[in-house]
């Protein structure tokens, strides 16, 4: 069924159908074993094994390059469709689609040929760049790179790493020599990189995003970024990956309860009818939760036009349209998470009131829905949106690019 006919309204534009068809099936499947994957924590690789070769991970790649040439509103109704079916498979690859969109927008044009045709083949990119500890400080990461013997090596540990135990490369945040910011991309299987699976966060549990380390990891130069290079909109992009996430699981959990409502045979004394399926209040739940999923991806495919344009003006060759362009990207999606995640929230609490007791037994599973989304949540926090959104409406301040978590300098 298309999009529309599910009731969860128009896709981006009309070639948004043929786009998504291929990969429903690959999404269907991955939506059958999600809950069984999440109480046996059992790490997503074949899910994520089965998109990379169906060319999922490609799909804002030009056709020309292999790709499949998807707009950002197409691409992120697409993490929608993905997040319904399991939202760690999307936390996971969130880190390539960052790295993929930063070679779209690349001005080298050798870093660009490079990086098009590993995309195409199907390697993907995994993120090493939270820092913890005492010496993690806002200004400059511990993780480094410098000359040793002659070859430049990287050194340090990141935390938060997600999805490079799924990935072929890993896009580290570290300082040069000169202390300035730089990106790095090395081979995961590299000598000296070690992914270890310690993420004990009680949501969106398989996306391995633990710990990785880096000794004396020989690192190429011409894969090294300052990061005054990398793309403008990269924090808002980030965001609206999470947004698209929590709209998924919005989608996923009206699945989950509808199903359950129309199976559920047990009622009570007071209930309004004989079967659940047929209470009123009960059906008046059911649809308070579907609302909210359907305004949570129409609030998300808004945001996303934003960053459409903000890529589209970088082509332009005019800074003062790019900044202004990838400053109201920002704010769109500030504007964006504190609604959708309220919506998203709230949704994941409510399916249980549709619900009897037995809901809460963990082979239903129904508990990931509210730990998934709590944790999405909780990135970039959101209590500090309003007051930036509020800001730029009296004051017309720009909203501040936040990349780093550490001890203040």
């Amino acid at each position: 069924m298309t999009q529309i006919e599910n009731a969860w309204g128009a896709g981006p534009d009309d070639g948004y159908e043929a786009l998504a068809a291929p990969f429903r099936p690959i999404f269907a499947d991955i939506a059958a074993k999600a809950t069984d994957r999440d109480l046996q924590r059992d790490l997503p690789h074949e899910p994520i094994r089965r998109l990379k070769a169906a060319g999922f991970g490609a799909v804002r790649l030009p056709v020309a390059a292999g790709g499949k040439g998807a707009s950002l509103p197409q691409f992120f109704n697409l993490l929608i469709e993905l997040s319904a079916a399991d939202s760690n498979v999307t936390q996971a690859l969130r880190a390539h689609f960052g790295f993929t969109e930063d070679i779209l927008n690349t001005k080298d044009v050798e870093r660009r040929a490079r990086w098009f045709g590993r995309i195409a083949r199907g390697e993907t990119a995994g993120s090493a760049w939270s820092e913890i500890g005492a010496g993690a400080t806002l200004d400059r990461f511990s993780t480094h790179v410098a000359e040793k013997d002659g070859t430049l090596v990287l050194n340090g540990a990141k935390y938060y790493t997600t999805g490079s135990l799924f990935a072929d490369w890993i896009d580290v945040g570290a300082s040069n020599a000169a202390g300035e910011g730089i990106s790095v991309a090395v081979r995961r299987e590299a000598a000296g990189v070690e992914v270890v699976d310690d993420w004990d966060g009680f949501g969106q549990t398989l996306t391995a995003s633990g710990t990785t380390t880096f000794r004396d990891v020989v690192v190429e130069p011409q894969d090294i970024v300052v990061d005054e290079e990398r793309f403008k909109y990269g924090a808002a992009f980030y965001q609206l990956v999470h947004l698209a996430t929590l709209a998924g699981i919005g989608r996923a959990i009206t699945a989950d309860v509808a199903r359950a409502v129309a199976e559920r045979r047990r009622t009570y004394t007071h209930a309004a009818a004989a079967r659940s399926s047929e209470d009123p209040q009960v059906l008046q739940v059911v649809g308070r939760i579907r609302a909210a999923a359907y305004a949570a991806g129409a609030i998300t495919l808004q945001a996303a036009r934003s960053l459409e344009r903000a890529f589209a003006v970088h082509f332009v060759d005019d800074a003062v349209a790019e900044e202004k362009a990838n400053a109201i990207a920002e704010l769109e999606a500030a504007q964006a998470q504190t609604v959708v995640s309220d919506l998203i929230l709230e949704a994941s609490t409510l399916l249980f009131d549709a619900l009897g007791a037995s809901a809460t037994k963990k082979p239903a599973g129904l508990d990931r829905h509210w730990r998934n989304a709590r944790t999405l949540a909780s990135h970039n926090p959101r209590i500090y949106k309003h007051r930036i959104i509020g800001d730029f409406a009296v004051n017309g301040t720009p909203p501040p690019y936040q990349w780093r978590i550490g001890a203040s300098a």
